[in-house]
């Protein structure tokens, strides 16, 4: 056994944990991708280009690589590239080339799953909002005037990374690119309409002529030469296979964990549970495995799709900072040494499969030349076994694959973790107590006389707001009447949460969540005996970002009555409402520094009752390599902006069923700092503290524990 370590030890040095990339043809066949002439068995890791930034890319990419990862895959961000039609932005974070050529620096091959439909868990499913306002325009399907913008897209795509010599076939990285995503979801909503854009979808891809495959996940019926891959968790399990013998088994999305939502729990996978499945998958003939994600990264802004939270994917090998989260990346790398050890006996050997038990089997790979690996699988969870095998006996852990390059010593088994386990540390750097620090500006409550769109039915939230804000103000005008006594306002909502005032008195709040769609909100209102201005504050958090006939999904206000105690009921939903999209605030741009000066700041009362208020202060940052966090852990829901660039959302007031936050730490990248005098900038929707907050470094330390199989 330890001969065979060592010798595990020496390949990775020698191969660098990854493969050399350059002027490769890319070809397939029934059992894997073919590069230069070469059958490949590679390892794959997500990360998105703009859920971290520039700087921390050579990193990410170089702890990706050393964990023995071969490819990185990343989607496209539509919305991101085309904020309007035929305007684009590859910018900063949005740089793909630059993304792109930093893989091919580091010697590693890439996967460009163009979509442009993406969902992952981002703002529309990836779509400028653009789109919804094209006539007869029905997304992703045989439409006309949708497969016109896609075409034009992915087109776009296709050609810049062409003109910059991306692809494999060019001497580029880029060795697979998709289309589409998970559209078998949804097909069958669209009846005949959806296998016919299938089909073209997959014919204008080819015809694009990259030079690599193209792939389509999720989808049976992916037509030649287009590979149909698996999304999930156990595609071991799962995965049909190739809808062709031609086709290898490509596994595009293994998730290490999964997204999470404000009000929900971050879900826990474990090391051993992912390198199972893995080594099931290649023990069933698969020979491409990309982890979704390898490093999830920060969802940045207003990008994040409804009820998201900021941080993505923080359970992932490389935790939302880039920073190594172990047993999990220590123990897939040995996975992936253990596999490339023995790759060319899997891709060339005849495989066969058979019972070692009730609950175990053997799958072998054996050459004619003599070479055989065995994967002897326990898919029993409760107990361990002692298994007959080649005359020689193996104890199996419970719910375990051990990997044979020889068929006779183990070499590796998925639920025995050899990495010691880190966690991660929190150090604060700075405490934002003082109250001479700070200044803050109440935004305006607009009433229906200030508002210029006026319309007698309720409008719907997002096509009003285009996707340029968060909030959209409904207005009313109501005539208190004698008879009315106990009155109460009653909302019914489709968006994510509403905030209610009676003439600029704040009345209160309700919202809904990621599994229940709609809401309500009841609360006593005081009228005076004349004209009383209504104003309701519609939020959404995030864009839904999946589902059939995403174009005509409905968010906001349904439904406005005021309820008095006489059984009286005055339904404000068919009367004049006045809209106002944003805030002033966000209109003004008061989080940049050049622009901080178009409201008056006064010094800050700190009242928690406060709604609707902007705080700022400046603050140095702390010194060393370190990663940076605000911890925001007493606030309640809004945005905040470092030196003008948003950290994200924040919704600290939205516990978990334990009583918690779901995310308290948001992620400030070091490029977003100067030495000393950066900006915060927080809107503050009602009843956060500034005073509690801080500023924190996060790092990570080895917690010594006993060999064996562990959970993470």
């Amino acid at each position: 056994m330890e001969r065979w370590l060592c010798m595990v030890v020496v390949m990775v040095a020698i191969a660098g944990g990854g493969s050399s990339v350059g002027g490769e043809n890319v070809t397939y066949d029934g059992r894997s991708l073919i590069i230069d002439g070469q059958q490949k068995l590679l390892f794959s890791g997500s990360i998105h280009y703009p859920r971290s930034t520039p700087e921390m890319w050579p990193s990410l990419i170089a702890k990706a690589k050393e964990g023995g990862v071969d490819v990185i895959q990343s989607y496209v961000f539509w919305n991101l590239h085309e904020p309007q039609p035929g305007q684009y932005d590859f910018n900063g974070r949005y740089n793909l080339v630059k993304f792109m050529k930093e893989i091919q620096t580091q010697g590693l091959y890439a996967c460009l799953r163009i979509g442009p439909f993406i969902e992952s868990e981002w703002t529309y499913g990836g779509f400028p909002f653009w789109l919804h306002d094209i006539p007869g325009i029905i997304y992703r399907s045989d439409n006309e005037p949708f497969k016109f913008y896609m075409q034009n897209f992915t087109t776009k795509i296709v050609n810049m990374m062409k003109s910059e010599g991306l692809y494999a076939s060019q001497g580029g990285p880029i060795i697979l690119s998709q289309i589409e995503n998970e559209y078998q979801n949804i097909e069958a909503a669209f009846k005949e309409k959806g296998p016919a854009y299938v089909r073209w979808a997959a014919k204008m891809a080819v015809g694009l002529q990259t030079g690599v495959p193209w792939v389509m996940c999720k989808q049976r019926d992916a037509p030649d030469p287009v590979i149909n891959t698996c999304n999930g968790m156990r595609c071991g399990e799962t995965f049909e296979g190739p809808n062709s013998l031609n086709k290898p088994s490509m596994w595009t999305e293994n998730w290490t964990s999964f997204y999470q939502v404000f009000g929900g729990e971050p879900y826990i996978r474990s090391a051993e549970d992912i390198a199972f499945h893995v080594a099931l998958f290649i023990a069933k003939n698969g020979s491409y495995v990309n982890y979704y994600m390898y490093h999830g990264g920060t969802n940045f802004g207003r990008t994040g799709a409804a009820y998201v939270i900021t941080s993505y994917y923080d359970q992932a090998p490389l935790d939302e900072y880039g920073l190594i989260r172990q047993p999990k990346w220590g123990h897939l790398k040995q996975l992936h040494a253990a596999i490339k050890f023995c790759s060319i006996t899997l891709l060339q050997g005849v495989q066969t499969n058979f019972s070692l038990g009730p609950l175990q089997e053997a799958y072998v790979f054996q050459k004619d030349s003599g070479g055989c690996v065995a994967f002897l699988v326990n898919n029993n969870g409760r107990e361990g076994v002692t298994v007959q095998f080649h005359n020689a006996s193996f104890e199996l852990l419970p719910k375990s694959i051990s990997i044979l390059p020889d068929c006779a010593d183990v070499i590796f088994n998925s639920a025995t973790v050899k990495t010691e386990h880190n966690e991660r540390m929190t150090t604060s750097s700075h405490m934002f107590d003082s109250l001479e620090q700070w200044e803050e500006f109440k935004d305006v409550i607009p009433n229906i006389l200030d508002t210029s769109i006026k319309s007698n039915t309720l409008l719907e939230h997002m096509n009003m707001t285009k996707d340029e804000s968060d909030y959209l103000w409904y207005t009313f005008r109501f005539q208190q009447s004698s008879n009315c006594t106990k009155p109460l306002l009653h909302i019914e909502s489709l968006g994510h949460v509403v905030h209610a005032f009676s003439n600029k008195t704040y009345l209160g709040s309700a919202h809904g969540s990621h599994d229940v769609k709609g809401f309500t909100f009841e609360n006593s209102i005081l009228l005076n005996n004349d004209m009383n201005n209504i104003s309701i504050l519609s939020v959404m958090v995030g864009l839904p970002d999946s589902g059939a006939y995403l174009e005509s999904r409905f968010a906001g206000l349904t439904n406005v009555e005021i309820q008095c105690s006489e059984g009286i009921t005055y339904n404000l939903t068919d009367h004049e409402c006045g809209y106002q999209v944003g805030l002033l605030g966000e209109k003004l741009q008061i989080y940049n520094e050049q622009n901080l000066n178009n409201v008056d700041w006064s010094k800050t009362t700190f009242s928690t009752n406060q709604s609707l208020i902007w705080y700022k202060t400046t603050f140095d940052a702390p010194t060393g390599d370190d990663p940076v966090a605000l911890n925001l852990s007493t606030m309640s829901k809004g945005e905040a902006w470092v030196n003008g660039q948003s950290i994200g959302r924040y919704w600290i007031s939205f516990h978990t069923s334990k009583g918690t936050p779901s995310q308290a730490l948001y992620h400030v990248p070091r490029s977003f700092l100067k030495p000393s005098g950066n900006l915060l900038v927080l809107f503050e929707e009602v009843g956060g503290d500034p005073l509690q907050i801080s500023l924190d470094t996060i790092s990570i330390r080895d917690v010594h524990l006993h060999e064996g199989p562990l959970s993470q």
